[in-house]
């Protein structure tokens, strides 16, 4: 059990968006959905929609209560993938009537903040040759969609098209 459950809430489409997560990575899925069955500031009974669900194991809560605040940077999430293939497939997803952003950020078509990051830029801006780093850091700052290829190319001090 999560003790820190992260809550979204969504002008109408939080039980829409839930199932779009989960059906991107593994081990997700829809714990509940329930409408409040009573009045809320939010709206009459049955009009709020809490969904409960599991995204990549980590327990999280959206809910469909009218418009209150947009979403935007302050809360944001990041997927730690394995290889390109991955990068490219969440990218690909998420994106889909979202909008791109630099450094490997996007907006999905909920409004939602996600950067999509290969486990293998952390691991190139460790590099103690801080060059090296300093270079890889570079080219991700020229990025939008992350690209492992480009960020070796950079650290090993290559010109990159």
């Amino acid at each position: 059990m999560s003790k820190i459950i992260p809550s979204l809430w969504f002008a109408r489409e939080a039980e829409e968006a839930a199932k779009f997560y989960v059906s991107l990575l593994p081990d997700s899925r829809i714990d509940n959905v329930q409408t409040m069955l009573g009045e809320s500031p939010a709206g009459p009974e049955g009009s709020v929609v809490v969904v409960d669900f599991t995204l990549a194991g980590q327990k999280f809560q959206a809910m469909s209560a009218g418009p209150l605040d947009p979403f935007n940077h302050a809360i944001s999430f990041t997927i730690d993938c394995e290889d390109q293939a991955e990068v490219d497939r969440l990218w690909n997803a998420l994106l889909d009537g979202g909008t791109p952003e630099q450094c490997g950020w996007l907006r999905d078509r909920y409004g939602v903040a996600w950067q999509i990051v290969p486990r293998a830029l952390g691991e190139m801006m460790k590099d103690p040759d801080r060059d090296r780093a300093r270079r890889v850091a570079q080219a991700m700052l020229g990025m939008i969609k992350i690209d492992i290829a480009g960020l070796e190319a950079a650290r090993d001090g290559e010109r990159v098209a």
